[in-house]
């Protein structure tokens, strides 16, 4: 897309760029390990160090190299700076934070959920709160769903703030995500009102099952086969049945890429006109309930050499009512608003970038 195109209707132009682009996957950083000690009793506290993934991380760089904010601080930890990069160049008007906690990876589950209670407190007073002077800022819940008791008190305690917008948690995991463990959380978001996002990058690491035969053996194998984990757990909330048990339940799936959902879905639809009796409770093809129920962030998009062939895709995949805007900053491979899609015609652009998006997370 170039910033010489028409303008979208109910888009505003400036400085020769839309505005109002909501961009459904963005990382707020801590400044240090200590911003989020302070929120830890003991004995966490003593215990944090800022745990990571121990493996499969980016090998050359994990983030965008001109993202250092001014400071000298980590990547995606100054908000005024992620103003400037994400809201002012590309006209981002609700950029929607995704703490990476990565605290699902934990055996002991105490600790997970002291993690995700810690970095929401630690989010709620800080983007959403002392660094959100004009409400731009709209934040995720996060929970530790091997603890499903604790995730259900983390969206008890926040989901009445006026910046939370949804439950997030990854997907790594020791079970599909349609399994009946984790209906207390789906319960939870529905009375809230809440989606749930899904977001890669516990696949395979601490208590996880990793979604391929075995482990991959490089980054590469690894982070081209993260929408592995996104096809099973959507199979599972579908066949199961989630979405007839709890009929106002959403679900986002981040950062997962897109281009496999038409084929998926085409293979889905085709067992479940042979196999209904199998699973009578799912009362209609498996793509109705998609489109009612579940929505798919763009990044990391497919690029074919093509273009015809991503604008052939994002029509088999309904992208028209199913696809929301990601950029996912400020990592390495950030989907750029004006370079990530080919040329769209105007009322897709306002429903992939502004509609959907808004509609989802009710901020039109």
């Amino acid at each position: 897309m170039t910033t010489t195109e028409a303008r979208p209707a109910g888009g505003v132009r400036a400085r020769g760029v839309r505005r109002g682009i909501i961009d459904t996957d963005v990382h707020p950083v801590p400044r240090s390990v200590d911003e989020i000690r302070a929120y830890l009793a003991m004995p966490w506290r003593d215990m944090y160090s800022g745990e990571r993934r121990a493996f499969f991380n980016n090998p050359v760089h994990g983030s965008r190299l001109d993202a250092v904010p001014p400071d000298g601080g980590p990547k995606g930890s100054d908000p005024e700076f992620l103003r400037r990069q994400l809201m002012q160049e590309y006209g981002v008007s609700h950029p929607i934070l995704v703490p990476r906690t990565f605290c699902n990876i934990q055996p002991d589950v105490d600790y997970g959920s002291a993690i995700a209670a810690a970095f929401n407190q630690w989010l709620v007073e800080t983007w959403l709160g002392e660094y959100n002077h004009d409400g731009a800022f709209k934040g995720s819940i996060t929970i530790n769903h091997h603890d499903p008791q604790r995730a259900v008190e983390e969206i008890e305690r926040w989901a009445g703030h006026p910046h939370i917008v949804q439950v997030v948690t990854d997907s790594g995991a020791r079970a599909p995500l349609g399994q009946r463990q984790y209906y207390p959380i789906y319960e939870a978001c529905q009375r809230h009102d809440l989606p749930l996002a899904v977001h890669p990058g516990t696949d395979g690491m601490g208590m996880n099952v990793q979604p391929s035969p075995g482990m991959p053996a490089h980054y590469i194998e690894w982070h081209c086969s993260m929408s592995l984990a996104f096809q099973s757990h959507l199979v599972s909330l579908l066949t199961e049945g989630v979405f007839e048990r709890f009929p106002r339940f959403r679900i986002a799936l981040l950062e997962g890429g897109v281009a496999w959902l038409p084929p998926l879905m085409w293979r889905l639809d085709a067992y479940w006109k042979a196999l209904r009796k199998e699973v009578p409770w799912v009362r209609r093809p498996p793509s109705e309930y998609l489109r009612d129920h579940v929505r798919l962030a763009s990044q990391p998009l497919e690029r074919p050499d093509d273009d015809r062939h991503l604008l052939s895709i994002l029509e088999a995949m309904d992208a028209e009512h199913v696809l929301m805007f990601s950029s996912d900053y400020p990592h390495w491979d950030f989907d750029s608003p004006t370079r990530a899609f080919p040329k769209l015609p105007d009322h897709l652009w306002q429903r992939i970038f502004v509609d959907n998006a808004g509609e989802f997370y009710g901020l039109t």
